[in-house]
């Protein structure tokens, strides 16, 4: 038996994702002794980085441009900065080209974005419905990113949920009357992973245009590992002690502790539990859903990509779709099992903008695009096409690639089930209400039990905000 199975926890966190680690924290910071065991030989979950393609060139592995690591009411309260955490933000948050040549830019300020050369007619729509979403962000923030709870801002909250509750097509077409807004923001929607025929998927548009004028899409200088290094740092500066490479399996391998969080979806909660849980828990936890997966492609480069509009070098994020109707139906067919000819694909460009990334004169490019669930087509094919259809010339520049399918994600990391990078689907049925439906979704009706992961609200991201509130619970319960 080890010093750490021997000793008595106030509490034990498994699992050292973002949120792991920020209920690690949250519970620290109350005095509490924590335990953090991590499956995996490196901390990080969903903000890793690796030599993935060459020696000296650095990917990051899932996560990789972090809105939600500036505007996180959690994230903004850690002073990340002196544990060795830099943000760099690019001058455009993101960049969507078009067939034409040119490209919609969306800048830091909605002034900038909603100009005439920008969105044409529609630049006056978009200031109008962007305006005061980016005004309330800092009343709104706690009621977005937590659970369903009477609001500490109904007004503001209110304003916001009349548009963010409809569908991403119908917004965009009942707002903005040409191609170049409702492209743009088909683009931002087309992250909630859902068609862009349901609610709630003009939320997610709207959440991640606010972020680009209220914070900014930034990287981390070195990678998003750098981020879990941080946070892992402020948490052992707290007296908090991290054991990796120790996957648990059961509760009867966890040292005694009043609280035990777990920063894993239901599936694998159900397996470490058993019995624990009453049965009627966990039959609800067996009708959680699960949605499409992921193909991930990483490049090392010779140069950089040789776009055919050249702002979209600008940019760390590159969104490449086309249209809203392409765009929609590329999110529509994963729905139906179906893989889309020219798949809607989100890249980043760190190494554009954090010259860590890579040797001198040399690129990293990630990039992924949505799949069926559990899916293990190669489509690498298909994503390096969309790129070329943009920037020709990008396959002569590729010095070597590294790809993850939906079923390899998963392997990577067992929350990321078939591929699924949000923990499971966020629709209208299972957004507020995941993992199950209760008052205080962090709870289980076992006591002492927690889940803390993007399984619960307010979901996918490196926020924090799910470790956070799930520890705000477990101190309410047990540590008043």
């Amino acid at each position: 038996m080890s010093k750490n199975e021997r000793r008595t926890y106030d509490a034990v966190i498994v699992g050292a994702g973002p949120n792991g680690l920020a209920a690690a924290i949250t519970l620290a910071r109350a005095g509490r002794s924590v335990l953090v065991l991590e499956g995996k030989e490196t901390i990080g979950g969903g903000s890793r980085s690796a030599a993935l393609t060459l020696p000296g060139f650095t990917h990051d592995v899932c996560s990789a441009i972090h809105p939600l690591g500036l505007a996180s009411p959690f994230m903004r309260s850690l002073p990340l900065q002196e544990h060795g955490l830099e943000w760099i933000h690019p001058s455009a948050p993101l960049a969507h080209p078009l067939d034409d040549g040119t490209a919609i830019m969306l800048e830091r300020t909605v002034a900038a974005t909603g100009t005439s050369a920008n969105l044409g007619r529609d630049g006056k729509s978009y200031r109008k419905l962007m305006g005061p979403l980016v005004r309330d962000w800092h009343r709104l923030a706690e009621d977005i990113l937590g659970p369903l709870r009477f609001p500490r801002h109904p007004i503001a909250l209110a304003r916001f949920g009349v548009k963010a509750l409809l569908s991403a097509s119908l917004l965009a077409k009942m707002t903005f009357k040409e191609e170049r807004a409702r492209a743009i923001f088909a683009g931002m929607a087309a992250h909630s992973m859902l068609p862009l025929e349901r609610p709630p998927t003009a939320s997610f548009g709207l959440v991640l245009a606010t972020l680009a004028h209220v914070v900014g899409w930034p990287v981390a200088r070195g990678g998003s590992q750098q981020i879990a290094n941080a946070m892992a740092s402020y948490f052992c500066s707290l007296g908090g002690e991290i054991v990796t490479g120790r996957l648990v399996e059961s509760l009867d391998e966890l040292p005694t502790a009043q609280a035990v969080l777990f920063d894993v979806t239901p599936r694998q909660l159900l397996q470490i539990t058993g019995d624990h849980l009453p049965p009627g828990y966990r039959r609800q936890l067996r009708r959680y859903r699960y949605g499409p997966g992921v193909f991930k492609v990483d490049w090392a480069l010779d140069g950089p990509i040789p776009w055919k509009a050249e702002e979209c070098a600008r940019a760390a994020t590159v969104h490449l779709g086309g249209t809203i109707e392409e765009i929609a139906a590329s999110e529509r067919a994963i729905w139906h099992g179906q893989h889309y000819e020219r798949p809607f694909v989100l890249l980043a460009q760190q190494s554009l903008f954090d010259a860590t990334r890579a040797p001198e004169g040399k690129h990293t490019v990630w990039a992924y695009c949505h799949v069926p669930h559990g899916s293990a087509l190669d489509m690498t094919e298909r994503i390096e096409g969309q790129v070329a259809r943009f920037a020709p010339g990008f396959r002569d520049r590729v010095l070597a690639r590294h790809t993850m399918s939906a079923p390899e994600m998963q392997q990577y990391n067992p929350n990321y089930i078939g591929g699924d990078i949000n923990g499971g689907i966020q629709d209208l049925r299972q957004l507020f209400t995941r993992p199950t439906p209760r008052l205080t979704p962090y709870r289980t009706p076992a006591r002492g039990i927690y889940i803390c992961s993007s399984s619960t609200p307010p979901g996918g991201g490196v926020h924090g905000m799910c470790g956070h509130f799930a520890a705000r619970t477990a101190l309410g319960d047990l540590f008043r």
